[in-house]
């Protein structure tokens, strides 16, 4: 479909509407943008401009810091001023929820992230670009650390010296599919991990990045496109840790922690603030991320979480900051909540799928429902909305230059 015009919305998801004889969606662009589009195509249902201009741009546009921005699908919004960002990330809960929320900035805007999974693959290392399985070739990533480029000349210098093969996407074979790298950004520590189909791993590979302070090697079985494997540690520590808020959390390669350190603390003292009564159960717990932090303020907690290594990390992180919590391997689905005076959810992105039940029956008299995903929370409120109203509610920005944002909202027993 050809055409031009301005545009006039942004898509849940961040692309701009182009509203022609259908809806076309543009990637990298802001309302207020008046453009060309020469061609589309057709991915789930929708049309995307795959050949298109900018004619004149918004005033809500800025220069994007990162010189792969536009190739690379990892940030879609460093196009647009900071301050836009944030009253578009406002419209777009209020429009998939019905909740008017403030939003807290994050405090950095550059090297935030504490992760990266870099690809290593036959056309690069680096990250997929947007709707496509390409890999762009990078070199530095602005939003993650100053240090990219020596993570990546370590990894270069060790596969050209090793012989080791980079995976190829269409054959599904090669030695080294993606190299992990998380910073404790308050710490200074470092973790490699390389995601390898090779068990073991050379004996030279921890020279390469003697700058870690915990490096692994995670033997990869399956083709799957993604960076999971069996680790085991090669040198140094088991595990990196991170501090927030006087808080220390240890970080291992199955850890899942939350990816803004700097923004995190913002996170923490929101689900503080909501928090009713002495007595909390924090379900979908993880490695105890809000219930180490909420112990340290002098609130019992139990956590409930279904993996058992994350049991482990989250009593690990209760024992290492001395605090009265205690963590249980469960289903945070189907577990009895009892007399606790909150209850935390903090749901995977697909939402609390049979926890609801589980709420609607027990009708605890608060809930802290902390979501990435406005989408599933609506899904789930309709369902406890007859038991439970909104009282109150805060946007917290831990993805910055995407359309993504962190919810916490306070529901209340009617």
């Amino acid at each position: 479909m050809k055409g031009k015009g301005y545009i006039t919305e942004i898509s849940p998801d961040g692309y701009g509407l182009l509203k022609l004889e259908k809806e076309v969606y543009v990637p990298y662009t802001v309302i207020g943008d008046f453009v060309e589009v020469r061609k589309t195509f057709r991915r789930f249902g929708r049309l995307i401009a795959k050949d298109f201009t900018v004619l004149e741009e918004s005033p809500l546009r800025q220069n994007p810091r990162c010189p792969y921005f536009g190739r690379c699908g990892g940030c879609f919004w460093q196009h647009i001023k900071y301050k836009e960002q944030l009253n578009l990330k406002i419209k777009l809960f209020e429009k998939i929820t019905g909740i008017t929320a403030p939003i807290k900035g994050s405090p950095k805007l550059w090297g935030f992230r504490n992760i990266s999974n870099f690809i290593v693959s036959t056309e690069g290392i680096g990250f997929k670009q947007r709707d496509s399985q390409r890999i762009v070739n990078i070199k530095q990533c602005p939003v993650f650390s100053n240090r990219t480029s020596r993570f990546i000349k370590a990894l270069k210098q060790f596969m050209e010296e090793e012989k080791l093969s980079p995976w190829d996407p269409k054959k599904k074979s090669g030695d080294v599919h993606y190299l992990s790298v998380r910073e404790g950004k308050f710490t200074g520590e470092t973790m490699v991990n390389l995601i390898a189909h090779l068990e073991k791993a050379p004996q030279s590979f921890p020279d390469y990045f003697d700058f870690a302070d915990s490096i692994y090697w995670s033997f990869k079985e399956d083709p799957k496109d993604d960076p999971k494997g069996i680790p085991k540690l090669v040198s140094g520590s088991p595990f990196i840790k991170e501090k927030i808020e006087g808080t220390i959390y240890l970080i291992h390669p199955n850890s899942f922690f939350q990816t803004n350190s700097y923004a995190l603390p913002i996170l923490l003292r929101a689900v503080l603030n909501f928090v009713e009564g002495e007595k909390v159960l924090d379900l979908y717990s993880g490695v105890g991320t809000f219930g180490v932090f909420l112990a340290k303020e002098g609130i019992k907690v139990k956590g409930v979480e279904i993996n058992p290594f994350a049991v482990e990390m989250a009593n690990k992180n209760a024992e290492i900051n001395g605090v009265e919590a205690t963590f249980w391997v469960g289903d945070a689905e189907s577990f009895p909540i009892g007399d606790y005076n909150t209850v935390i959810v903090d749901p995977p992105r697909k939402g609390l799928k049979d926890g609801v039940k589980t709420l609607k029956r027990e009708k605890p008299e608060n809930i802290v429902y902390v979501s990435c995903n406005p989408q599933a929370f609506s899904k789930d409120y309709s369902h406890l909305k007859e038991i439970y109203k909104v009282e109150d509610a805060i946007l917290v920005d831990m993805f910055p230059h995407t359309p993504h944002v962190e919810a916490v909202i306070k529901l209340k027993r009617r």
